[in-house]
């Protein structure tokens, strides 16, 4: 009988930056107790690949998992990546470059082997990137077998293919989805059995292929009593070690003994599931989408990584700037999937905070007008010693960024709150399933409480937005974005008629009459001018509110007006500061006349790993005052 070659490969990564007792906890319950099982089989051959910066973390902070890793070299081959872990088509050829480079050399300082095979960050394809991966000496990706499914090669999957572009080639070894479903979840003689029927195949060089992520054995829910306590690795190992039918080897080891499957071209997608959260319409869902739907389908996504390709052609040769750029493009914050991605601020934080220090090693204070988000109009960048905002006139001339120089934080790090699919998703609809059996985390369910609601926003969440409404207007339909709106300045399109001044015009209606808002921003030091005039005809009694989404890293330490925030706030005031003690400062809006207030939490309900998270993404203030023929209404934002 024909023996199975088990490809076994490992992919571990954390999102840059993660919280020290996340990295610790992953070490020990994941990383360290796998390797630790590892040794103690020394006839086990497999792949790993760890990105770059946790390697370095790592190496710092757990000097007996990185030498065990270093005595083991023997029996694994690391891949190399990016170092930050990018999507690779996501990111400019020179940059791309330079991650994979820094990881090789990373590979070959601490571990003495010169990186062959190379793992594809989330297995996105593009064929844009073979050029690069053959310059930097790559000879093999990792894939899916869905990569081929969806290129109609449904059969024999149990090898590698070769694919080219630009006249260079590599290699393509597709993991089984069967294989990666059932490790280490299913029965290890269930698995027996399904090596069995790769090896027992007519055709094809009999490769079973599954590369997967390191944090299934020990991090994931349930899965460390699983893989440790009750010994599943252990014996999973042992069956690989002893079987008759079973042989493990490298992925360099099968590639340098065994000839190509053939010639494929591969469509831009990425694993089955990653193609359904990535699709734009939820009712194609199914049949996949690109992952760079994702910068459509959110659009502060999309804002994050165009501020990246941005500061990625000002690059210079300093070395902090491109290590801090570098940094800016790790995958995690820009897709939602079982994962929170988008939705976790401390990742959307993460990314800004090394945005903003490229733009603090820029030293730019000039204003700059480009199109940053690719949408076809330009927006305006503001800077100072302190500040920088960036105004967008195609939606209401409102500012979409606010940063806080010498604490790399932006302000408006906000959500729009946007439906998503599994928001329906209806109990019924598991009943039926056998809880006795620990799932993959793809099958989680989503349970909101009872006291837990789920909103959707009508526009995007950013700043000194422009409001017409009724005098009913109050927090509750504010919170729940459901108030009724008869201007249509929200997100017009404002033209800029005086580029000194950032001022921008609109003409728009009120109910069915004519209407024009003119808006300006004057930036100095710690301080951001604002006037607006809205000219109209209107003797309806309406209110006019001006809308700020503000993000703070700590919501339970503000102080409104030297009162500890509550969930939601009404008040009337001629100036509100927030007081943040972990920015260590005081934003202060000073309107001259007093105005009424609403603050309320904003949050999200999202699906996670352990099933539902409830995370704040912003603070949301309106100011009203009642609407005049000619409205003026001018307020300074400045921050101590």
């Amino acid at each position: 009988m024909k023996k199975t070659k088990l490809l076994f490969g490992v992919h571990s990564h954390q999102p840059v930056d993660n919280f020290d007792e996340v990295l610790f906890s992953a070490i020990n319950r994941a990383y360290k107790p796998f390797f630790q099982t590892l040794k103690l089989f020394p006839d086990f051959k497999c792949s790993v690949h760890f990105s770059g910066w946790l390697l370095e973390f790592i190496k710092k902070n757990d000097n007996e998992l990185f030498t065990l890793m270093q005595n083991l070299s023997n029996q694994i081959e690391f891949f190399s990546g990016g170092f930050y872990e990018p999507i690779l088509a996501s990111i400019p050829s020179c940059d791309r470059i330079a991650q994979i480079k820094k990881l090789n050399r990373f590979i070959e300082d601490n571990f003495n082997q010169t990186p062959t095979g190379l793992w594809l960050t989330e297995r996105v394809w593009d064929d844009s990137i073979i050029s690069d991966l053959s310059l930097c000496g790559i000879k093999y990706v990792i894939v899916d077998d869905y990569h081929l499914i969806a290129n109609g090669t449904t059969k024999n999957h149990q090898g590698y293919y070769l694919t080219e572009n630009n006249s260079q080639k590599i290699a393509i070894f597709p993991i089984s989805k069967a294989l990666r479903y059932s490790i280490p979840f299913d029965d290890v003689n269930r698995i027996e059995n399904q090596l069995l029927s790769i090896a027992t195949a007519e055709k094809g060089d009999n490769a079973a292929i599954i590369f997967d992520d390191g944090e299934k054995f020990g991090v994931w829910p349930q899965t460390y009593d699983l893989c440790y306590t009750n010994g599943w690795l252990k014996n999973f190992f042992e069956l690989c070690t002893t079987s008759t039918i079973i042989e493990t080897q490298t992925y360099r080891e099968f590639f340098e003994t065994n000839r190509a499957l053939g010639l494929v071209y591969l469509p831009s997608v990425s694993y089955e599931e990653m193609g359904e959260w990535s699709a734009l319409d939820d009712e194609y869902s199914s049949q996949g989408g690109i992952w760079k739907n994702f910068f459509i389908k959110y659009p502060q996504s999309n804002w994050i990584h165009k501020r990246v390709l941005e500061l990625s052609k000002k690059q210079t040769e300093d070395e902090h700037y491109l290590d801090c750029l570098y940094r800016a493009e790790c995958n995690d914050v820009l897709w939602h999937g079982v994962f929170g991605g988008i939705y976790l601020p401390s990742l959307r934080d993460t990314a800004y905070r090394y945005i903003i220090e490229c733009e603090n090693l820029l030293k730019s204070r000039e204003l700059e007008v480009l199109d940053i988000d690719f949408d076809g109009h330009d927006e305006y960048k503001l800077s100072s010693s302190e500040l920088l905002c960036i105004i967008k006139p195609n939606y209401g001339a409102s500012i979409v960024e606010l940063d806080i120089r010498d604490k790399n934080f932006n302000l408006l790090n906000t959500l729009t709150r946007k439906p998503e699919k599994y928001h329906h998703q209806q109990q019924s609809e598991y009943l039926e399933q056998d809880d006795t059996q620990i799932k993959t985390i793809h099958h989680n369910i989503l349970k909101v409480e009872d006291d837990k609601r789920i909103y959707i926003d009508r526009y995007q969440k950013y700043s000194n937005l422009d409001h017409i409404s009724e005098g009913s207007l109050n927090i509750e339909n504010f919170k729940s974005n459901m108030f009724v709106e008869y201007g249509t300045f929200v997100n017009s399109l404002y033209e800029c008629v005086d580029k000194n001044r950032a001022l921008f015009k609109c003409s728009g209606k009120i109910l069915d009459t004519d209407a024009e808002i003119t808006k300006s921003y004057i930036l100095d030091k710690n301080s951001l001018l604002c006037d607006i005039e809205i000219k109209s005809d209107i003797k309806e009694s309406l209110v006019y509110a001006n809308e700020w989404n503000l993000h703070f890293a700590m919501y339970d330490r503000l102080k409104i007006n030297g009162m500890f925030l509550a969930e939601d706030m009404t008040l009337s005031a001629k100036i509100l500061t927030i007081f943040d003690p972990y920015l260590e400062k005081t934003i202060k809006f000073d309107f001259g006349n007093e105005v009424q207030i609403f603050i309320c939490k904003n949050y999200t309900v999202s699906q996670s790993e352990s099933g539902v998270d409830y995370t704040t993404q912003h603070l949301s203030l309106m100011f009203l005052r009642n609407f005049t023929k000619n409205l003026k209404f001018s307020f300074s934002f400045s921050m101590e």
